[in-house]
């Protein structure tokens, strides 16, 4: 089988490494029209069990990450100059870059020759190929193509973000809170390395209009940040790499597959930063993908099976994903609330975790914050 892969992001590039690694004989072309050390962004994370999918069929992969990442067991809540951590919600980071490259040495290990800086610019190129795997992002040329036939859907979140990094270390995945006289900030920070973090600054429209970030420069937009977030960088600059203010977008595509086309990851679906699994997902589309091919004697009922099988599981997560972006857009109004019920609210933001699994998961927090109501409640009952 001949298969053309478009875009040499995670999910790209663990397709044709896991493909090939299963069936040396394969013929796969693997087109990515950025330069190999190229990548937008800084650290991406991952849950505690995140990458445990991996380890049953693919250990050695597991193995060769793992010792490059930065791991924690809490997360971290700042809230005007208070600070409460939540037990047991553990992650795991890493530069994206590293993850890119550990990926890359993966695939040349198994005979994959990836074609850098090599940019499809219709599909019409790609004729000749049993399958193309789209895997080509959120601005997927592939998808933008044939969009009516996959029936994609997009739409944007309300707020404004920009990623940035800085030098400082952060000891947990921490979210810090700020109330301006112009409006309110959210930073979403960890390290991924021992010397970087990930800085992603996030406002509401109106606060973002009121600092008038749609006339700055990318200069001036950091200047800002730095400002407003100045007690917790403590010292320490913002780092840019085409750190522009975005909306995050949201993208579905009803059909995964049309005629011989499949996508993957960013280029199908899209999960807000907020629960960190958009790299997940697009490794697992992979496996999943990899799998129905293996299962079924032709493409077009391998294609069927995938989104059959996978669709369901990613539907899931992708609702709790706008659940919890939708907290997110109400984020300054959340705000006014003391810090153990903001803590609350913020942790159970995506509906997926009730009180019973909340106390099993993080039985120190769920026993501060039952103390503080119990605390109010014999308050008011003498009053």
């Amino acid at each position: 089988m001949r298969i053309a892969v478009i875009g040499g992001g995670p999910g790209g590039l663990y397709f044709a490494y896991l493909w090939k690694k299963r069936h040396p004989d394969a013929l796969i072309d693997l087109f990515e029209q950025n330069a190999a050390g190229a990548t937008w962004g800084f650290g991406v994370v991952f849950s505690e069990q995140a990458l445990e999918f991996l380890r049953a069929d693919d250990h050695d992969t597991v193995d060769a990450i793992t010792p490059r990442m930065e791991s924690w067991k809490n997360i971290t809540l700042n809230l005007r100059g208070e600070s409460v951590e939540i037990d047991g919600v553990g992650f795991s980071s890493i530069g994206r870059l590293d993850l890119l490259r550990i990926l890359q040495q993966r695939a040349a290990s198994v005979g994959v020759t990836p074609r850098y800086e090599t940019l499809i610019q219709s599909a019409d190129q790609l004729t000749g190929y049993d399958l193309i795997v789209a895997a080509d992002g959120l601005n997927s040329l592939v998808r933008r193509t044939f969009e009516g036939d996959f029936g994609t859907s997009l739409s944007y979140s309300a707020n404004k973000f920009a990623w940035y990094g800085t030098s400082k270390r952060f000891e947990t995945l921490s979210q810090t809170f700020v109330a301006t006289d112009l409006g309110s900030f959210n930073a979403h920070h960890y390290r991924y390395s021992p010397s970087m973090s990930t800085f992603l600054v996030e406002c509401d429209l109106a606060t973002w209009q009121r600092y008038g970030f749609a006339g700055k420069t990318v200069e001036e937009s950091q200047a800002i940040c730095e400002r407003v977030f100045a007690s917790t960088l403590d010292g320490h600059r913002l780092v840019s790499n085409k750190s522009v203010w975005r909306n995050f977008p949201w993208i579905w595509n009803e059909h995964w597959s049309f005629k011989n086309i499949v996508l993957i990851g960013d280029a199908l679906h899209s999960a807000h930063f907020s629960i960190g699994s958009g790299t997940r997902l697009a490794i697992e589309d992979a496996i999943a993908l990899a799998k129905a091919l293996e299962a079924e004697r032709d493409i077009p009922a391998a294609l069927d099976r995938y989104q059959t099988e996978r669709k369901p599981i990613v539907k899931k997560l992708v609702t709790a994903a706008r659940t919890s972006a939708g907290w997110y857009e109400k984020f300054p109004e959340h705000m006014r609330l003391g810090l153990m019920d903001f803590a609350y609210s913020y942790i159970t933001r995506s509906g997926r975790i009730d009180d019973a699994r909340l106390r099993a998961m993080s039985p120190s927090f769920m026993s501060h914050y039952e103390a503080s109501k119990h605390r109010l409640q014999q308050g008011g009952s003498k009053g």
